[in-house]
């Protein structure tokens, strides 16, 4: 039986975020929730991540301190907990039935956001489909509970089998974008 929502998981760059745009240009539904992206690092060599609503224009998205999400170096990381649980849970519920209700990514930076925590599994428990990244990261409890939502179907994806995921996630948003209008 297919449940409501699809969850992505593997290593970091295998495509991931990727695969859920690629799957979103073919669905052609309006798109709710969050993207975080990692910008190029500063001058101490720490990378500023930032939270954007999902189906706003790369071209469109802004730097501030309200959508700061935190900074990382390879050893150590910064979280803006008030990103997570201001915007963040802000972009989770303007979601529409309408559509499809983005999370990329989910991680651990997030894992002390309670409000933002629980408007994810709000939104997982709701009947709204979810497409999302979640970090591979076993050491994190939110994130394991995500993987293990009874309405999420997981796929791991690697370079070998991210087409073939691609292929097999192609129908079943064709089949939400029926139930959606």
């Amino acid at each position: 039986m297919q449940k409501n929502h699809i969850l992505l998981t593997g290593e970091r760059g295998v495509g991931k975020s990727t695969l859920i745009q690629r799957l979103l240009k073919e669905a052609d539904m309006p798109v709710y929730g969050f993207v975080t992206k990692r910008e190029a690092a500063d001058a101490a060599g720490f990378h500023p991540i930032y939270i954007h609503p999902a189906g706003q224009p790369k071209e469109a998205r802004c730097h501030t301190e309200e959508n700061l999400a935190g900074m990382c170096d390879r050893k150590t990381h910064t979280v803006h907990l008030a990103a997570f649980d201001g915007l963040g849970v802000r972009y989770l519920e303007a979601a529409q039935p309408d559509g499809i209700l983005v999370m990329d990514e989910l991680g651990f930076m997030e894992a002390e956001a309670e409000r933002f925590k629980r408007a994810v599994f709000r939104a997982l428990d709701g009947e709204f489909p979810v497409l999302a990244a979640v970090k591979a990261r076993e050491d994190v409890p939110f994130l394991n509970d995500i993987l293990h939502h009874r309405e999420a179907t997981v796929y791991t994806v690697t370079p070998e089998n991210r087409e073939a995921i691609y292929t097999e996630l192609l129908p079943l948003l064709r089949i939400w974008k029926t139930h959606c209008v």
